[in-house]
């Protein structure tokens, strides 16, 4: 359950981020750029959900003593290259630079929720 439990609260900043960035989208005259930060976080919450479904498929696995299947790193790969081709699609709505910002940011929110826990649990 540790797994569903990282995932939430992961979850929770992507929203919290995505809100943020409907608020530029609306108030700012960036639209293409927070029209890509958008897109590319939505992709990348979507791939944070898809690596923790297989991660707790992954540990179920493991503990039964069955053969272990990927992590789905093509499904999280395919999902880049969609977005790149949506961005490069809609160049003037979506900015392509933006958009693969945003598809980092669920990578970025992993490796700051990290340090912020281990900086908690060494209190």
């Amino acid at each position: 359950m540790e797994i569903q439990d990282l995932f939430i609260r992961q979850r929770k900043y992507i929203f919290t981020l995505l809100s943020l960035y409907v608020l530029g989208y609306g108030f700012t005259s960036y639209q293409s750029v927070f029209a890509g930060l958008i897109f590319g976080t939505s992709l990348s919450l979507f791939n944070l959900w898809l690596l923790a479904r297989k991660m707790n498929n992954f540990g179920d696995s493991v503990v039964q003593g069955k053969k272990v299947r990927s992590l789905g790193s093509m499904s999280r790969l395919a999902t880049g290259a969609l977005a790149v081709i949506v961005a490069m699609e809609y160049p003037d709505r979506i900015d392509l630079v933006f958009t693969v910002l945003g598809l980092m940011t669920a990578y970025i929110v992993i490796m700051i929720d990290f340090f912020v826990q281990s900086f908690h649990l060494r209190k």
